[in-house]
């Protein structure tokens, strides 16, 4: 996505979606009532870093143990970039999903692009793949999700905000 420029602050505001760390829990809970239905898996896989707080809580409500990561970097919140994999599934979360995934249950917040999910349903074609929340370019590509929002919506989750939002502290943020 490096011909993309820099996110402008109506990118980011765009249609507002703030979304409280209730609101949030209440969402993952919503999620899990319908992945349940849908399981059993071996284990969660979290597409870093905003599957990380949903895989959480979808592993606690189904019981599983076994959370793996795919680490993949493809904006901030001033720029997009091209998509790169940090770090893919261990070995040991592969063998558990044949391979193909099978059996294994991929968790992000949200699905917007879709550019991220082809990207993990590329490495893993048989798994569930699961979202908070989705956006119509990407929703083709989950299987699950509760709230689907417009494409031009900016969600600001709770770990991203305070009364306003936060870059992060990494970014020179007081």
């Amino acid at each position: 996505m490096a011909e993309h420029p820099e996110l402008s602050a109506q990118e980011r505001a765009g249609k507002a979606f703030p979304v409280s760390w209730d609101q949030f829990h209440r969402d993952c809970r919503a999620l899990t009532w319908r992945l349940n239905e849908v399981g059993p898996f071996h284990a969660v896989i979290a597409i870093t870093r905003g599957g990380l707080v949903p895989a959480a809580i979808v592993a606690r409500e189904l019981g599983l143990r076994v959370i793996d990561t795919v680490c993949v970097t493809s904006y901030d919140h001033t720029t997009r970039n091209e998509l790169k994999v940090l770090k893919g599934v261990s070995a040991d979360t592969a063998k558990l999903g044949a391979g193909t995934g099978k059996g294994l249950l991929i968790v992000d917040d949200l699905v917007d692009t879709g550019k991220t999910a082809r990207l993990v349903r590329d490495m893993l074609p048989d798994a569930h793949f699961a979202t908070v929340y989705a956006k119509p370019m990407g929703r083709p590509l989950v299987d699950t999700f509760i709230t689907e929002v417009s494409q031009d919506t900016w969600i600001f989750f709770p770990w991203d905000t305070a009364l306003s939002f936060q870059p992060p502290i990494r970014d020179g943020a007081a």
